[in-house]
């Protein structure tokens, strides 16, 4: 009675096995065991590579914050304007409207081959404290220790005008965005100006923005000089060449995948000029990282639109930066796929290359049977 018991539950074994006299081992199924096996460890260390990658989760939902400040990030040369010509004025729809802004924004005077000119450091707005220049020596003097360095094509690019440290992006050679014309004699702006242009000299605009999370624009132009002095620089608008190079304009910190883009691009204009406008399209973005941390930031599109200025025209040219915030916030969330589906499709690909292997194994022992039987038959 026994016995049949275990005979019964011996039935039910799935993988008998054969007396080793009737097991015979072949040069063929040696070759596709080998291959079979390859084909194993190639497809565990992919699906174990597929495990461990970390894939994105987005969501979209109602943005619900309030009070909160927009940081703009902005780092651009402008190769055919001296920074004593350039300001930059920010309006948003609550109202308020700051002109020739130099809270966080830095001016750094290069020359058009990419030298760096000047010496005099300038306190570092970011402290909030702003302290008066001290009279400056003889002009010729005023470069006395400060030859020409040479930088890097786009060298400040790299920082993407995030962060800069005590003495601003290239060891205190930056000043101030606020230049206080008023304070200067006209006549002396006008000189300045007139052989900064002579000498081929441009300028870079690097810093942060915190201005209100509400629908507005900034844009960089020559409302920092009087209209006495810009007619006295420039006879008409046309003269005006707003050429630009954007190393960096973002609204926030930057994450996996994110690309900004106008990062990189440049508009350089040859016997012309006119305005470049920069329609601007904020969506607030949160990023959650596996380890829990989130980061806030936003990303955006842009479309862009010049207008040619005419010889008529009256106004003076400039880069305009429009933008508008999106209602919707996106969230995206890095996460690992789960364990128990990794096994699963670890059995499935093993055990599915084990039997297809088998499966070509005894394909390949029957060819070889019928081919040395069909031989012997044709020899007798």
């Amino acid at each position: 009675m026994r016995k049949e018991k275990w005979q019964v539950i011996k039935n039910l074994d799935a993988f008998p096995r054969a007396e080793e006299h009737l097991l015979q081992k072949t040069s063929s199924g040696a070759a596709v065991s080998a291959i079979g096996l390859f084909i194993m460890g190639v497809l565990f260390f992919h699906e174990l590579r597929f495990y461990l990658e970390t894939v994105t989760v987005h969501e979209m939902s109602v943005d619900v914050k309030r009070g909160e400040k927009l940081p703009i990030h902005i780092n651009m040369t402008f190769p055919a304007l001296p920074c004593e010509v350039l300001s930059l004025d920010a309006i948003d729809m609550s109202g308020k409207h700051e002109v020739d802004l130099d809270t966080n924004i830095w001016k750094l005077r290069i020359h058009r081959d990419g030298y760096v000119l000047g010496s005099e450091f300038v306190n570092d707005l970011v402290e909030g404290e702003h302290r008066k220049e001290e009279p400056k020596a003889d002009k010729k003097d005023e470069h006395k220790d400060g030859d020409h360095r040479k930088v890097e094509a786009h060298g400040a690019s790299g920082s993407h005008g995030h962060e800069h440290g005590e003495h601003g992006l290239h060891g205190g050679l930056a000043m101030p965005v606020h230049s206080h014309h008023s304070q200067k004699d006209p006549q002396k702006v006008i000189n300045e100006v007139k052989k900064a242009i002579d000498d081929g000299e441009g300028c870079q605009i690097f810093g942060v923005l915190d201005v209100e999370r509400v629908a507005g624009n900034f844009h960089i132009s020559m409302h920092g000089l009087s209209l006495y002095v810009a007619s006295k620089i420039f006879e008409a608008g046309y003269e005006v060449n707003v050429s630009h190079v954007i190393h960096d304009l973002s609204f926030g910190p930057t994450y996996p995948g994110h690309h900004n883009p106008l990062d990189g691009s440049e508009r350089i204009l040859h016997d012309t000029s006119g305005t470049f406008k920069y329609f601007l399209k904020i969506v607030p973005t949160e990023y959650h990282y596996l380890h829990g941390e989130v980061m806030p930031t936003n990303q955006f599109s842009v479309t862009e639109y010049y207008q040619r200025t005419k010889p008529s025209d009256r106004s003076y040219p400039a880069v305009y930066f429009v933008y508008d915030l999106s209602p919707i916030v996106v969230t995206i969330r890095e996460h690992r796929r789960n364990f128990g589906h990794f096994i699963t499709r670890l059995c499935a690909v093993l055990g599915g290359t084990f039997a297809v292997t088998g499966m070509l194994d005894r394909w390949m022992s029957r060819i070889i049977d019928f081919v040395m039987s069909t031989s012997k038959q044709g020899f007798l």
